[in-house]
């Protein structure tokens, strides 16, 4: 959904450095995966399409960080009928 990021924070030598993989619109999401000590983080489509891919070495990510995207408070509904009157 629109508004998930991660933020991945990599030593670069002398300094570090911090990456933000954003889904960009609605019905995106972003999927992190560890494999063979590659981190994957992808900005994935509703069929499960990769947009966009970003990869870094396991052994220089310092911290990786997933914000998901804010949950709205749910809408206070009018009841569907009135309830009857004695």
């Amino acid at each position: 959904m629109k508004g998930d990021r991660v933020e991945i924070v990599v030593d670069a030598g002398d300094t570090t450095r911090t990456y933000e993989v954003v889904a960009s619109r609605a019905g995106r999401r972003v999927e992190t995966a560890v494999r063979r000590g590659v981190v994957e983080v992808s900005e994935v489509t509703r069929s499960g399409a990769v947009v966009r891919t970003a990869r870094f070495m396991a052994s220089r990510v310092l911290a990786l960080v997933e914000q998901p995207a804010p949950v709205d408070a749910p809408a206070q509904r009018p009841p569907l009928r009135e309830s009857p009157q004695s």
